[in-house]
Formats: structure tokens, sequence, C-alpha cells
């Protein structure tokens, strides 16, 4: 996983509340073994549907920064809909509330999600349909979402340890890692610890 240090770019506007996962990739698409490639896949039943959708506007081809409505990532507890939105080149998803799972499960793949009041991701969503280029600057150390000019700036909250992991890069595989030279202790000493486990 990549650390994450500060996403500076121009946001989709998503202007819809109660998106979820099934919407986000449909379940077709659940049988791919792989991780990856998922990102064309993401939102397709509002894609083929409307060619003036959001994510079909060439203007917001390769934003990293998602702005979503209330709610977002409900339903299934698929973690296929952070790896489509991470295929996309999304780094960050801002809206006023995420679906439990839904946000646990961005994190475990470096996904930042940032709660803000509606009032702020409506000024947001507003800036960036009117200007699809303007930039947003989201510094996860600092904790704080701008505007690129400095004329908008709010404070977010965040779990230390999701924080902590996501600064670091750390996924449970890199967590687990971090232990390596006690895991490798251990395994030295198991028959003497357990010798009935090491006795067959």
């Amino acid at each position: 996983m990549e650390k994450f240090t500060t996403v500076r770019g121009n946001a989709i506007p998503l202007n819809r509340a109660d998106v979820d996962t099934d919407q986000i990739i449909p379940a077709q698409y659940l049988k791919r073994i792989e991780r990856t490639g998922f990102g064309q896949f993401a939102f397709e039943t509002w894609r083929k549907r409307d060619p003036d959708f959001v994510v079909n506007r060439p203007e917001y081809k390769g934003a990293p920064i998602l702005l979503a409505g209330a709610n977002f990532g409900c339903g299934s507890s698929r973690e296929h809909a952070p790896w489509a939105i991470e295929d996309m080149g999304v780094k960050v998803i801002i809206a006023p509330s995420f679906a439990d799972i839904f946000r646990n499960n961005c994190a475990k793949v470096g996904l930042l999600t940032v709660t803000l009041p509606p009032a702020d991701i409506n000024h947001l969503m507003a800036r960036a349909e009117e200007l699809p280029a303007a930039e947003i600057v989201v510094d996860l150390e600092a904790q704080t979402v701008a505007s690129a000019d400095g004329s908008f700036v709010r404070s977010f909250d965040i779990d230390p340890f999701v924080k902590h992991t996501l600064i670091e890069g750390l996924d449970a595989v890199g967590l687990t890692l971090q232990e390596d030279a006690a895991i490798t202790a251990f395994e030295t000493q198991r028959g003497d610890i357990y010798p009935a486990l090491s006795a067959s």
C-alpha cells in the first residue's frame, strides 16, 4: 500500500446521497478474482444510462478526489467497491457520512474517507460543478481540506490508528510484518514452548 501524504487535484462532484455498493460496482463483476481493473466498471449502470453522467465527463477524468452525498457506500459489504473507486484514480472521498463497513474497507486499501458537514460538501460540490479544474488540497498530516486558493479551509477528524496506517502505507500484511522479529523468535522457540505440536 502506498504511503498517503497530501493529495491535490480537482474533484468529481457526485451529487447523490445513499449511493450503495451495487451502484458503485455491479454484482456481476464480483466473480473476478484479481483486485485490479475494476475502475472501468465503477458506476457502470449510470455511465451507460447517461452519457453526461459526471464520471463520463472528460474534465473530471483522473480526478483524485470524489465528492459525494450522505451515507456513501451503503448496502452490501463488498470490498470490490473501494477497489473500483481506487482503480479510477481516486485517493480521497469526501462526504457528509459513510457506511461503516465501506469506510473500513477504504482504509484497508489506502483510500482516505473524509467527513465534512453538508454545508461544506454543498460548497465544494457547487465549486467543482462550476469550475471543474478547481483544485482541492487534502492534507492528512494536518487533517485539513482546503481549496487551492486558500479561500476555503476545514479541519476533519480521523481515527488515529487509521491515520497512522495511511501515512505509513501499512495494510494488514504490512502491520503484521512490523512484528517480524517477534514472529521469527516465536517460531524458533515454538517446539520448546509447545512440544506436543512438534511431536508429530
